[in-house]
Order: C-alpha cells, then sequence, then structure tokens
C-alpha cells in the first residue's frame, strides 16, 4: 500500500471502531464524537476501560496490535457488565464485531470502577500468559532475537550448534512488513507447518496479491552504527523460495520480512569495487584484512609420501576437514573426443599435470565414465578444507610433504551473475560495483546481467530487453540511479558457503540485526538432543571483539548465586521483623 492507500485504510477502520462503540462511549459519561477522532479515541477507550493511556502506543506497533486488539475487545465488554465466557468468545470469534451487537441491541450499564484483577485462578493466568506474550513479542521483534547457527559457513567463529541473541536495534529495528503475523515464529508456525502469515505467496510477484496490500513500506527505526565491514550480519536470504529450511518442495515467493534467515560476514560495502582472487576478498584493489577472529578456511590439496590413512587424516584435523578425494585421468584419455566437455560436466577441476596424468578434484560414481576416462583416485592425495595457519605447519608431519592450496578456476555459469557472457568461480571473479544508493551507473546490455534483480526485484520496476536497447518501466534507459543499498556478504568457511558470490547482493532493506552473544553451544547439534554435548568454553561469549573469546558462564553464576543469597537473607530479616 502507498501512502494514501494506508490513509484509507485507517479511516475505515475509524468508522468501524466509531459505529461499533458511540453509544457505550456516551453511557461512560463522553461523547458520541469522541469515538470518531482517530488516536484520540484510543486514549479515550482506555480511560474508559481503566487501563493505562500508554496502552494507546501498543495499538499502533506492528504485531503488537495484533495482540493487543483482542485485549481491548475484552477489556471494553467486560467493562460494561459482560463478564460470561460466552461474551468473551463471541467478541473473540467476531473480531470485535460483537460490540455492535451490545452498543445497538443491549441495554448495558457501565461499571466505573470495575476491578481489574481476574476472578478465578485461570483468569490469573491466562492475564499472565497474554501480557508476556505481549513483552515477549516487543523484544524478539524490535530488540533482541534467537537465533541458532545451521551451517559452517561461518565456522572457527560461529560453529553449528551456537545459540544466539542478535541485536536488531545496532543497525536500528526493522519494522514488520507483513503486518498480519503470528508473533514470536518466523515464515511458519511449530507443528502446523503452515504458514504464519497472511500472504498469497503462490502468487508470480507478492506485489500482485490484495491480501499482500495490507503490509508496511520499509522503515527501520533510528540505530547507533552502520552496516562496516567485517560485521557479522544476519540477513533476510534475497534467494529464498523455500516452504521450510533445508526441505524441497515447490518454490514461493516471499515478503522480505519472511524470508528465511541467514549469518554472514559483511566484506563489500555499497560504493566498493570488489573482487575475490584465490579465495580472497579485495576492495578496490586492495586485500581485504579480516579481523582477528575471523579465520577464514579454503580448500588445500595434501599430498603424502605414502597413502594417506586414518592418522594423517588426525593430524590434519579429522573427517570434517576431509572435503573430498583427488582424481588421475591419463593425458591420453583427456584427449578422447567429448572427454573435455565431460570432465566440465562432471565439475572436476584440474589441480595440477606432469607427463602421464592431469590430477582433479572431484569424484566420479558412474563406471563407464571412469573406464572412458581412465580416471583412478589417487591414495596419497586429497583435498581438506583447512585455515592457513592450520596448513602452515603440517608439511613432515604424518608423511605429509607437501599443502597447496587449492583454488577453484574454471569458470562457469553457475556463480553470480549466472550468466554465460560474466562467467567465474567462487574463488576467482570480478571486479564488480557494489550499488549505492543515489549513485547513477551506465547500463548497457553487457553489464545488464549484474542489476538485474536489483532493478526488477529489489527495487520493482518492470525491465526488458529490445535489442541493445534497455526499457524500465516502459522508458528506454542508459543509466541506472540506486534507491537503496547494497553488501556482499560471504562465509569465512570459502568452500562450504552459499553466500553472495551465487546470489549476489544483499539489499540493505534486507538487514535483520548482527550477532552480540553466544548464551549456549552444543556440539553434535544436527545428531538429535540425546547426542549433544555442550560446549562450556563457547557459554556466554560475546561474538564481537578483539583475540580469543572469553566465556562469562561462570560469572553470571556466582551473579545467580549471590543474588538467591542476598533474596534468602532479605526475607528472613523480614520475618523475623
Amino acid at each position: 500500500m502507498n501512502g494514501t492507500q494506508w490513509l484509507v485504510f485507517i479511516l475505515i477502520i475509524q468508522v468501524i471502531h466509531f459505529l461499533g462503540t458511540w453509544k457505550l462511549y456516551v453511557k461512560a459519561g463522553r461523547k458520541a464524537w469522541e469515538a470518531a477522532i482517530p488516536i484520540y479515541n484510543a486514549i479515550v477507550l482506555m480511560h474508559i476501560i481503566n487501563r493505562p493511556k500508554w496502552w494507546v502506543i501498543l495499538l499502533f506497533i506492528p504485531i503488537i496490535n495484533l495482540l493487543m486488539f483482542p485485549v481491548i475487545w475484552v477489556e471494553t465488554i467486560r467493562s460494561f457488565g459482560k463478564n460470561t465466557l460466552l461474551d468473551t468468545w463471541l467478541v473473540l470469534l467476531s473480531f470485535g464485531f460483537y460490540t455492535y451487537y451490545i452498543n445497538y441491541a443491549l441495554d448495558v450499564n457501565y461499571i466505573k470502577d470495575r476491578s481489574l484483577h481476574p476472578k478465578t485462578v485461570a483468569g490469573e493466568w491466562v492475564s499472565s500468559i497474554v501480557f508476556a506474550v505481549v513483552a515477549a513479542t516487543i523484544v524478539h521483534t524490535y530488540f533482541i532475537q534467537p537465533y541458532v547457527i545451521p551451517t559452517s559457513s561461518l565456522e572457527k567463529t560461529l560453529l553449528v550448534g551456537d545459540f544466539l541473541f542478535v541485536s536488531k536495534f545496532h543497525y536500528g529495528a526493522r519494522v514488520p512488513m507483513t503486518v498480519v503475523a503470528a508473533p514470536m515464529v518466523h515464515d511458519s508456525l511449530p507443528i502446523l507447518k503452515t504458514k504464519s502469515y497472511l500472504a498469497d505467496v503462490e502468487k508470480d510477484s507478492y506485489k500482485s496479491s490484495w491480501k499482500n496490500k495490507l503490509r508496511l513500506p520499509y522503515f527501520r527505526l533510528p540505530g547507533f552504527k552502520k552496516v562496516k565491514k567485517n560485521d557479522i550480519v544476519v540477513f533476510s536470504w534475497p534467494a529464498d523460495t523455500v516452504y521450510q529450511f533445508f526441505k524441497r518442495a515447490k518454490g514461493v515467493v516471499k515478503p522480505i520480512d519472511k524470508k528465511s534467515n541467514y549469518v554472514k560476514r559483511n566484506v563489500g560495502s555499497p560504493g566498493d569495487s570488489l573482487a575475490v582472487i584465490n579465495g580472497d576478498v579485495y576492495i578496490n584493489g586492495e586485500k581485504l584484512v579480516l579481523n582477528d577472529r575471523a579465520k577464514p578456511e579454503f580448500h588445500h590439496v595434501i599430498t603424502t609420501k605414502n597413502d594417506i590413512d586414518n592418522a594423517t587424516v588426525k593430524v590434519v584435523g579429522g573427517m570434517e576437514s576431509y572435503s573430498g578425494p583427488v582424481l588421475k585421468i591419463t593425458n591420453e584419455a583427456r584427449e578422447k573426443e567429448n572427454a573435455a566437455e565431460l570432465i566440465r560436466r562432471l565439475g572436476l577441476e584440474a589441480i595440477k599435470s606432469d607427463s602421464v596424468y592431469t590430477y582433479y578434484s572431484g569424484s566420479i560414481s558412474d563406471q563407464k565414465i571412469i573406464n572412458y576416462l581412465q580416471a583412478s583416485n589417487v591414495k596419497n592425495m586429497a583435498l581438506f578444507n583447512l585455515t592457513v595457519e592450520e596448513a602452515k605447519n603440517l608439511v613432515g608431519k604424518s608423511g605429509i610433504v607437501a599443502v597447496d592450496r587449492y583454488s577453484e578456476k574454471n569458470a562457469d555459469d553457475r556463480v553470480f551473475p549466472q550468466d554465460k557472457a560474466l562467467t567465474g568461480t567462487i574463488d576467482n571473479f570480478g571486479p564488480i560495483y557494489i550499488p549505492e544508493a543515489g549513485k547513477t551507473i551506465n547500463l548497457t546490455v553487457e553489464t545488464l546481467p549484474y542489476y538485474k534483480k536489483v532493478i526488477r526485484d529489489y527495487e520493482n520496476h518492470t525491465l526488458s530487453v529490445s535489442g541493445n536497447q534497455i526499457l524500465i518501466d516502459g522508458q528506454a534507459s542508459k543509466t541506472y540511479t540506486f534507491e537503496q543499498n547494497y553488501y556482499w556478504m560471504m562465509g569465512d568457511n570459502r568452500h562450504r558457503s552459499e553466500d553472495s558470490r551465487v546470489w549476489g547482493y544483499v539489499p540493505e532493506d534486507h538487514i535483520v540485526g548482527t550477532p552480540i552473544f553466544i548464551w549456549f553451544s552444543v556440539d553434535n547439534f544436527t545428531n538429535g538432543v540425546k547426542n549433544w554435548k555442550v560446549r562450556w568454553d563457547r557459554v556466554f561469549t560475546t561474538v564481537g571483539g578483539d583475540g580469543e573469546p572469553v566465556s562469562y558462564f561462570k560469572y553470571f553464576l556466582l551473579v545467580l548465586v549471590g543474588y538467591f543469597v542476598f533474596d534468602f537473607v532479605r526475607k528472613k530479616r523480614k520475618k523475623k521483623a
């Protein structure tokens, strides 16, 4: 909705409220017109139901207001003596329209000094739960959100099984755009596994659905810092089309704030020229210096004097570091018809050659292809995932004779922008320009693939190409001015991370927040709760900062014990007095 449409919608809501309550306002000693004035009518209503005026603020906070409206409906009818369980259900199931029946059909009396305390234990519980949910939703939506690391893309810094608190106020909380949604959950309801929000996601474009027109434009509350290079950032995955994470299903289109959350490191900021060379990031021609907690991992080819055995694997870091075998194909077989195309389709990457063989990373499962290419595994070579520091001192241990950093160089169109004329690899591509709000670029058919998603999907313009002419919103265009900032997000685990190298830029309106604290951490996270092992050294550690993370868990326990001792002594003294 645009501003005018929202104004009309709000006015309609005000008319509905006035028609359903004006007589009740009069019976409470107020004027009928007071039920018709936006905001003022809410302040008056708080006085009528004997609730604090600051509740009015909650009625205008997205998502929170969905919880507060039913509370207000119930409080309103109870102020006029409708206290039964049936009355409560009728006003809730009618979405507040039960007040019309009370307003026009019943002769009710206003209870000025009604008790606000629930009359039953069940009522006390319901009241407590409702306001606990409201408070938790405010914190979850606008301040801090819990998050768990599901993949190893930031391994060494954030581990699979780290439970985090993600700050939304550092960059400024993003106000929910999807206004009709269940609180405290993301894109699906637990157990039911259905959408948690009102939106027709089966449409090709969520803008085309009337249901989704009940959404707010992008707006971010003021924060106290900008997204900087090296920041670890949680954001809505721009390429998300899945119903449920980690499960194959029919693709869908989601509202921005209901896309799956990803966490990566920001390595490129608006206005930067970015390139990746042998896995390292270069900004404006200079190699990006990461902070000391960042420990990027790369594939390395380990070569041993004899066959690689369990002792070698253990020295290198265990099977978690193992990334695949090395194949050798005879140079004679490489000259066969279609051999080069077959090798390319299999995704085999040449590592080195000698007079007889060419060595490749990758594997082949089809025996016919193995025979045709005369391929076989090299038993004394394999790929391992290591940091540069881990790889530095391995030569000489457990028969290791060479450790060579591996970098993909055979370009293909699987890397952003998925265009055959603009190929690269996850280790080598660019330089590319990262869009900055307000900056204008020259636009050509050749460079358009880099910005196609920005123009069409993120900034919502129509886009077409006719010959060498680019049409934006039906107008021939040779330039384009960006409407928002964009970022380039990558995982530290370079060969085990799907990131901007695959799906491109992250728009500013997709930014969620930044992890600030690990409150719990378990090993074997994906193997079921029974197999979890607590990593005590990571519990209550900060995500940012310099040096090795320090656990504050023992200090927390001391404070907790001190509080209980203090509380026990205080109560004992009070009892004696």
